[in-house]
């Protein structure tokens, strides 16, 4: 199927005046997973970035270090992978003309992948779309959520803003950026497979009032509950017409999610100001009320988890799959009424498919899990008050020492992590030096950033925060991070564990506190290679998942957790 639309693809090139097309991950709202995967549907290819370029004679895949394996398995035998920083300034299609969808590219993409003497070709009809229709399911209307679970009204989130553009001397914020938008008005939607998103955009005027541009039909729940007027709904074809139309003359736009087709119909109207949309900084600081429903909602996931890792620790009678395995894990988070559906796609990877970093097991492909498998399950769940995200690595036999040792490394650097004092250790890029401490010391390393920012029942990857080698933003309080170590040697096995953590403020202390209440599989652990303190920290930690989770297990499974605190 895959080359029969290659083939389709190419055979439009002359019509026009193209040697080649550029096909992204994102869709038109730039989100991390969306329903419409263009780039699967030609290349085959399942992770969450990257990009292809066709040519008449020859196809490319461009990935990070996280995905090379995937994609050679996924796509290498109709692509060429090649690294996804190399495709800037690429030589590869010097001279050539390049088509591209400006609905889907924004201006700063484009200049930073493609050099001077390429020539890249704006054509407004997407050509994937012509040849291939997206089954997307028909979308709900957005909702709302209460102030009692978001903590803080909308309309003083647009104060806030209104002062932003006003100390900025703009008329205007453009956010196209739905998850922005989903934290400014307090709504949320359907639209993605993954994510509560509201696939929208919102111009805010500095006077406080906004339109949405959007379908009514999506608005309806607003209108209706008096959120949002009818005529401040703007539909999606009417945008150009709608902006001629408006008053004032500078607008700040996000350079990292405006499109070329939408910065374009801008430019005729505006003085554009690109500046980063200031909800970013805002989102990543979550209230009081969100840490208190994002904690309730680690407890349940911290449930399910547990009785997961209990359950195939000690299952006996039959050889189960990966997909068999993330399937029962699903199970067990279904069984709690406020569990909505997956964060991500669960990564579940036994032996050499846990080297494969975000590995996906699926019906057709998947892998038996055999007793002397080192099994890494990589999985989370939206609730409807919480987003989680929780790796643990599991073992079902002695393990070998060298593998003890290095799983233990790991351990001792997501230690490192969450014990971090956050008054010296300000930013992500000081405390990722921290977490591969230990690794590098017996010259071992990861290619995954240690940590990536998360929404409150939004996006399980959120920023501008992360744990990782060049993430300078300042730590600060109400953030939540990921705490996420690993290692991965290939077609043998993978190591990752993972937290999620948040940012707590106490008098003149700033320091990580866990959302996260799961076991780490202590027959993994070389407890010779740990620290007093390390001891002491895991001990707690343990002795914190009995105390919050005991009460929801059953009698074997409790008897089991408290072996870890004896």
């Amino acid at each position: 199927m895959s080359n029969d639309r290659i083939n389709a693809l190419i055979s439009k090139f002359n019509k026009y005046n193209i040697d080649g097309y550029i096909i992204p991950k994102n869709d038109e709202f730039f989100s991390e997973y969306s329903s419409n995967d263009r780039l699967k549907a030609i290349t085959k290819f399942s992770g969450s970035a990257g990009y292809s370029i066709i040519l008449k004679k020859k196809n490319y895949l461009f990935v990070d270090g996280r995905y090379t394996i995937q994609a050679k398995k996924e796509a290498g035998k109709r692509f060429k992978i090649i690294d996804l920083h190399k495709i800037i300034n690429c030589n590869l299609f010097q001279n050539l003309s390049i088509g591209f969808d400006p609905k889907i590219f924004t201006s700063k993409q484009i200049k930073k992948f493609f050099h001077k003497n390429n020539k890249v070709k704006s054509i407004e009809l997407n050509l994937i779309d012509q040849i291939h229709k997206n089954k997307v399911k028909s979308s709900k209307p957005f909702f709302s959520l209460k102030n009692k679970i978001a903590g803080e009204d909308y309309k003083t989130k647009i104060l806030k803003i209104s002062k932003y553009l006003n100390k900025n001397k703009s008329d205007y914020l453009f956010v196209t950026a739905p998850e922005n938008v989903a934290w400014l008005l307090n709504i949320r939607g359907h639209d993605n497979p993954n994510s509560p998103i509201p696939n929208c955009q919102l111009i805010i005027k500095n006077k406080r009032s906004f339109y949405l541009i959007s379908s009514k039909y999506k608005v309806s729940r607003l209108i209706n509950e008096k959120k949002i007027k009818s005529d401040q709904v703007i539909e999606p074809k009417n945008f150009g017409k709608f902006i001629l139309n408006l008053k004032g003359k500078k607008i700040i736009i996000d350079k990292n999610s405006c499109s070329i087709f939408f910065e374009n119909i801008l430019k005729k109207k505006f003085k554009i100001l690109s500046i980063e949309d200031p909800i970013y900084s805002l989102k990543s600081l979550k209230n009081k009320t969100e840490i208190k429903s994002m904690l309730k909602a680690h407890i349940l996931d911290g449930v399910a988890l547990t009785k997961f890792i209990y359950w195939i620790k000690n299952i006996n009678k039959k050889t189960i799959t990966e997909f068999e395995a993330q399937n029962k894990l699903e199970n067990f988070r279904k069984k709690n009424k406020d569990y909505l559906y997956p964060s991500f796609n669960t990564i579940a990877g036994t032996a050499g498919n846990a080297a494969i970093v975000h590995y996906r097991a699926t019906k057709k492909n998947t892998k038996k899990i055999k007793k002397k498998d080192i099994f890494l399950c990589d999985s989370g769940g939206q609730y409807k008050y919480g987003t989680t995200d929780v790796t643990r690595t599991i073992c079902f036999s002695k393990p070998k020492m060298n593998i003890k040792n290095i799983f233990t490394r790991v351990l001792k650097g997501h230690i490192a992590v969450v014990k971090s004092n956050l008054n010296k250790y300000t930013s992500g890029n000081l405390i990722d030096i921290r977490a591969r401490k230990f690794l590098k010391e017996i010259n071992l390393d990861y290619q995954h950033g240690t940590g990536h920012g998360v929404g409150f029942f939004l996006n399980v990857h959120e920023g501008p925060q992360s744990i990782s080698k060049f993430n300078k933003i300042k730590i600060r309080e109400g953030m939540i991070l990921s705490n996420e170590p690993g290692y991965y040697k290939k077609d043998k096995f993978g190591i990752r564990i993972e937290n999620l953590i948040y940012v707590k403020k106490n008098r003149n202390k700033t320091y990580f506190e866990n959302l996260t209440f799961a076991p780490i599989d202590k027959d993994l652990i070389n407890f010779d290679l740990l620290t007093n303190d390390e001891k002491n920290y895991l001990w707690k930690y343990n002795l914190d998942i009995y105390t919050k989770l005991n009460k929801y297990l059953n009698p074997s499974e409790k008897k089991w957790l408290a072996t870890f605190i004896q």
